[in-house]
């Protein structure tokens, strides 16, 4: 199956204010945050991307177009509200220091599986739609592109954090355990056995690497659809190195 890179837009002015932006409109992409997403831009402008999606927050939309813009016209991002920040209900837009003395805090923290936010969603809910919207797209993309695509997500901290958490097979309430920066990538490749986990919260280095040969060829054999076991001879080597 494909794979999908996660880039968690940059930084907002929402994060630098210390405020839960959540879904809250106008919670743009600060000066910090544009020059990071330029850099995840650059540094996948050697990646040849099958296909974009994007949360359709404006911040995460800032993001997907440098990114998108450095791989060509052919090349634009659509949306997907099953990639939405949670819904974090009555705790939108309320400053992080506060929000850290409310009960449901400690809940978010140790167990997360059990907090649902006061008029919005539960973490749990948030976790199952964005898996889903991932496996959904990257059939998808198999099917119009082959196993070999590359595509890219461009969504929020809390949600990338939860599909990684799946990808790993780790409980939601350990999910607190994956770092997400803004305008980090990371990186999940889907079989039919099971994810594989590439990358998580990287920030510089080639990703040519994920580029498939000019000449593929269907990998059929178990082995090849398999973990290696030893660890394997791992990917071929960037052009140039």
């Amino acid at each position: 199956m494909p794979t999908v890179i996660l880039v968690r837009h940059g930084r907002s002015t929402a994060n630098t204010a210390g405020v839960l932006a959540g879904r809250a409109p106008g919670v743009h992409l600060d000066d910090t945050g544009v020059k990071q997403a330029v850099a995840v831009g650059e540094r996948l402008a050697g990646v040849r991307l099958a296909a974009a999606v994007t949360s359709p927050l404006e911040r995460c939309r800032e993001t997907s177009k440098e990114i998108t813009g450095r791989q060509g016209a052919a090349l634009r991002a659509s949306t997907d509200k099953q990639l939405s920040e949670c819904d974090y209900g009555e705790w939108q837009g309320r400053p992080l220091k506060d929000l850290a003395k409310e009960k449901l805090w400690k809940t978010v923290q140790a167990q997360p599986s059990a907090a649902t936010f006061p008029g919005g969603e539960s973490m749990r809910a948030m976790q199952d739609r964005a898996v889903a919207a991932i496996r959904r797209h990257d059939a998808r993309i198999a099917a119009e592109h082959g196993d070999d695509a590359v595509w890219l997500a461009v969504s929020h901290g809390d949600v990338i954090k939860s599909i990684l958490a799946d990808a790993l097979g780790t409980h939601l309430d350990l999910f607190q355990r994956i770092h997400v920066d803004p305008a980090s990538v990371s990186i999940v490749s889907y079989t039919d056995s099971r994810p594989f986990v590439l990358g998580t919260n990287t920030h510089g280095g080639d990703l040519s690497w994920l580029n498939a040969p000019a000449k593929t060829r269907r990998r059929s054999s178990r082995a090849a659809r398999d973990a290696a076991v030893g660890g394997g001879a791992g990917p071929a080597q960037p052009a140039g190195s």
